[in-house]
């Protein structure tokens, strides 16, 4: 009884976490429209109904805005993946690298993306090359961290075993390092994917060409009824890349997950 249970558990949590999102949403728009009178009320928070209507209608439009941004962030993610699974690697290998490196990721980190994205697009003169170096920017600092931590958290115990079996460096790290810091490593992607969306959606705002953002500054700025549908839009945007990671980590770490499920059955 006690699986039935659980998958039943995982599933109310996500149903009640989206009916109070839904719950709160409608009663805010219900108080800004029919108890504060606000006459700007439809512009600032409409019914979460009737955003999904216009979604609707304008469906083909969002999908293709949404395409074109999700695109650049997919591809600006899966080079910050190289660039934080290769700098983990390296900073895992030197503490000297590891403390170089960090004060630097530190101070890149402190820098606003809404102050740099400007500067990146006036250097680059290309909306997608910058979506991608943005969300390239944005991705690589978790990924780095959290499989560093993943790397750190293995046992000296078990890597000097494979030591005294003569094993090599490369060895230790394809036997033992790797799938140890793969958990550490999907974390810190989880982290990345959503927020490579946002840097994309970010980029997107400075210029009216196309992309999610291009839609909401417009209709923010120029009118029209489609600034939140694109905003829902971008939610489900960066609910699909975390859910695609959380996919990709159920394939590819199969002994985390059994691991769960046997911590779930002795409770």
């Amino acid at each position: 009884m006690k699986g039935p249970i659980r998958k039943k558990s995982r599933l109310l949590v996500p149903m009640v976490w989206i009916a109070g999102v839904v719950g709160v949403w409608e009663l805010v728009a219900f108080l800004l429209a029919e108890v504060l009178k606000d006459p700007q009320a439809a512009n600032k928070l409409p019914y979460l109904h009737d955003v999904i209507v216009v979604f609707v209608q304008n469906a083909d439009t969002m999908l293709q805005a949404g395409e074109i941004t999700l695109s650049r962030a997919v591809v600006g993610f899966l080079l910050g993946i190289s660039i934080g699974f290769i700098l983990a690697v390296l900073m895992s290998l030197s503490k000297i690298i590891e403390k170089i490196a960090m004060p630097y990721l530190l101070i890149m980190q402190m820098i606003p993306i809404l102050g740099l994205a400007p500067i990146i697009f006036s250097l680059v003169k290309d909306l997608d090359t910058s979506r991608i170096v943005i969300a390239t920017y944005i991705s690589f600092y978790p990924i780095a961290i959290n499989m560093l931590s993943g790397f750190q958290a293995v046992a000296k115990d078990r890597k000097d075993l494979l030591y005294t079996y003569a094993a090599k460096q490369p060895v230790v790290y394809l036997k033992l390092m790797f799938p140890s810091a793969l958990p550490s490593f999907f974390t810190g992607m989880k982290i990345a994917a959503p927020m490579a969306v946002t840097a994309s959606i970010l980029v997107d705002m400075l210029s009216n060409k196309d992309g999610i953002g291009a839609i909401m500054i417009y209709s923010l700025y120029g009118g029209g009824d489609k600034f939140w549908p694109a905003v829902l839009t971008g939610i489900i945007m960066g609910i699909l890349s975390t859910a695609a990671v959380s996919l990709l980590e159920w394939l590819c770490v199969p002994w985390e997950r059994h691991s769960r499920q046997r911590e779930g059955d002795s409770v």
